[in-house]
């Protein structure tokens, strides 16, 4: 399987061509560190996949995807990134990418995934997916913050919001204490804040806010 890497960082770069090299089935045929590299490697190269970076100092790897799939529509995009950016998703799936996968992904999964976009499989983060979807369907919020927040943490802001201690939050979610205390530590770190009174008028202030955009009486009759 014939492969170009796109990546502006050569050090990212050589390790995923020694990790791909190791596969027998598997040869890179290219290296790109830009948008414009990018399209004239692949077009010097004739490769079967291209693993992209989205970030690229020249532009965004969504806009070499969609040169090369414009191209080139036999070539498969693997969109590969330190970012879990649902704008970026959605406008590499426009763009034709075959997958969109963060580079916490381990080794033997990325091969794996390669091999699935080669074969044609579409290939995205799950989890990533998943926000964008609820977000499309208007269940993801839309502030900044609180969207750096997991549904168990946004229940836990809920509940300090409700002015909750620990122990009470504890025996309403069915949980120790001590992992209480751990959630509400994280969702206090994402949300830049220090301490549990911040949190809870921030929380009070979205919610103020939601009653603003979506009244009662506008449900009202429907």
């Amino acid at each position: 399987m014939r492969i170009v890497v796109v990546d502006d960082h050569e050090i990212v770069r050589q390790g995923l061509k020694a990790l791909l090299e190791a596969e027998e089935d598997f040869e890179v045929v290219g290296e790109a560190g830009s948008v414009a590299e990018a399209v004239r490697r692949v077009g010097y190269a004739s490769p079967e996949v291209v693993v992209m970076d989205v970030r690229l100092p020249d532009g965004s790897g969504v806009e070499a995807c969609r040169e090369i799939r414009s191209r080139w529509p036999a070539v498969k995009v693997l969109m590969l990134t330190s970012y879990a950016d649902e704008e970026a998703l959605m406008s590499a799936i426009v763009a034709g990418a075959s997958g969109y996968v963060l580079k916490r992904i381990d080794s033997h999964d990325l091969v794996n995934n390669i091999r699935k976009v080669a074969a044609g499989e579409s290939l995205l983060d799950g989890e990533m997916t998943d926000r964008l979807f609820r977000k499309l369907r208007g269940d993801e919020p839309d502030d900044p913050l609180l969207a750096r927040l997991t549904p168990q943490e946004r229940k836990i802001l809920d509940h300090i919001a409700d002015g909750l201690t620990n122990r009470e939050i504890s025996e309403q979610m069915f949980l120790a204490e001590k992992t209480v205390k751990n959630y509400v530590s994280n969702l206090l770190a994402k949300l830049e804040m220090s301490r549990r009174s911040e949190a809870a008028a921030y929380a009070a202030r979205l919610a103020a806010r939601r009653e603003q955009e979506y009244p009662p009486e506008a449900w009202v009759g429907k």
